[in-house]
């Protein structure tokens, strides 16, 4: 029996004692690779999806009957949760990411739990590969709301904020580790807005010292210790070379469309260079409170056509040459033609990038840092700009500034 830290050994020793003999402590291979790859935390990160001034949520469900996603009933917290998180975190503030226990997927089915996520998927939520990629997710996210499973326990062992969605009644060890962090840990309020139990969660952080410490006793040595372990069954000599694990895959990125409705709040600046505030949310299911105007940004592929008869903006992402759109001059051209009542087309091309078209004909590039703001963030921007009777002129000669919570991104403005 293969344990990470002698406080498992005593209570191996407290439950079974003739059990004691075949326990070897050799650290834990899997924690040793995520600790080796927190160099690159921000490499995850950005193959999340993760833009400048974002923060990544990520949540995890384990599978059990009381874990964060339950039994697949209609009292399970996880499916409706991760709409509101979608729903009431600004988009361009927080990436929302999942990972779902693989037998999750094997007992329900894949359609089904597609189902059950789709208004989230649609909001902008990442689903992680359970297998390859929860814990370079684990790496590159800024707080977790989670259950009492390892992926919990093994962000809190890297100090990570943790907030528990599901506690189990019974079923865990009393001594155990897992049930002092179940203990421990800030629990979520399901009826409490979320942005603000996310954002007390993070100012208010201190790590728990238990999971960083009763994780592993030889962190980093566990490839060393299991290869001796190895030969030693075998009765023969270790190979010279150093025993190495492999490392983790960097994930493909993953930065998909917000394809459902967008309700919009803009504030522009009264003085000073251009500056406009821009706060996006993937369909709510009221309207958000907060100062300014509203608008709605609708892309294209959105699941309900009729609400493109309602947006002020108009979008879609592409390749420039993409011949089932035409030229991103010819699809804002021919998407403002078949919907008189918006204002602004903007085709996204690149991830820094978009090509912009007025309801009065004007035709522009909006250009900012590839890593940066969301360029639909940005025609949003253009489009507030322009409402409160400010000039195109005034945008491309100075660019514009749109802050999106406390990050101010420079977008520049041509024709």
């Amino acid at each position: 029996m293969v344990l990470s830290h002698p406080e498992q050994l005593d209570r191996l020793r407290a439950a079974c004692p003739e059990a004691v003999p075949t326990a070897e402590l050799a650290g834990d291979p899997c924690f040793d690779r995520t600790l080796a790859e927190r160099p690159y935390r921000e490499r995850f990160q950005k193959a999340f999806g993760v833009r400048r001034g974002q923060r990544l949520v990520l949540l995890n469900s384990t599978w059990n009957p009381e874990s964060l996603f339950g039994d697949g009933g209609g009292d399970d917290v996880l499916p409706s949760l991760l709409p509101r998180l979608t729903a009431e975190l600004p988009a361009d503030e927080y990436r929302v990411a999942a990972v779902l226990h693989p037998n999750i997927w094997h007992g329900h089915g894949l359609g089904q739990v597609r189902a059950w996520l789709d208004r989230a998927q649609r909001g902008g939520l990442v689903l992680v590969d359970p297998l390859h990629d929860w814990r370079q997710a684990l790496l590159a996210a800024d707080a977790v709301i989670g259950d009492h499973g390892s992926v919990s326990y093994y962000a809190a062992a890297l100090g990570t904020p943790v907030l528990l969605g599901a506690v189990p009644a019974g079923g865990l060890d009393p001594q155990s580790p897992v049930a002092e962090f179940v203990r421990q840990a800030p629990q979520l309020d399901p009826h409490q807005p979320l942005a603000t139990q996310l954002e007390d969660l993070m100012a208010k952080h201190h790590p728990l010292p238990g999971p960083a410490h009763l994780t592993t006793s030889s962190p980093g040595a566990s490839a060393a210790l299991l290869r001796a372990l190895f030969y030693r069954l075998m009765n023969l000599p270790e190979p010279p070379h150093p025993a190495l694990l492999e490392r983790l895959r960097l994930p493909p990125l993953q930065l998909p469309p917000l394809t459902a409705p967008l309700h919009v709040l803009t504030r522009v600046a009264a003085t000073g260079p251009p500056e406009v505030c821009v706060t996006r949310y993937a369909d709510p299911w009221y309207g958000p409170a907060g100062e300014g105007h509203a608008h709605m940004a609708v892309h294209e592929d959105t699941r309900d056509p009729s609400q493109l008869a309602l947006a002020d903006v108009l979008l879609r992402h592409g390749a420039p040459d993409d011949p089932r759109f035409g030229s991103p001059e010819q699809w804002t051209s021919e998407v403002l033609a078949r919907h008189p009542h918006s204002a602004l087309a903007a085709y996204i091309t690149a991830p820094g990038e978009c090509t912009v078209r007025t309801r009065s004909g004007s035709l522009l590039r909006l250009t900012g840092d590839p890593a940066g703001l969301d360029p639909a963030a940005a025609a949003s921007a253009l489009h507030a700009w322009l409402a409160t009777g400010r000039t195109l002129e005034q945008a491309a000669e100075a660019g514009l500034a749109v802050r999106t919570g406390l990050t101010v991104h420079r977008v520049t403005v041509t024709k």
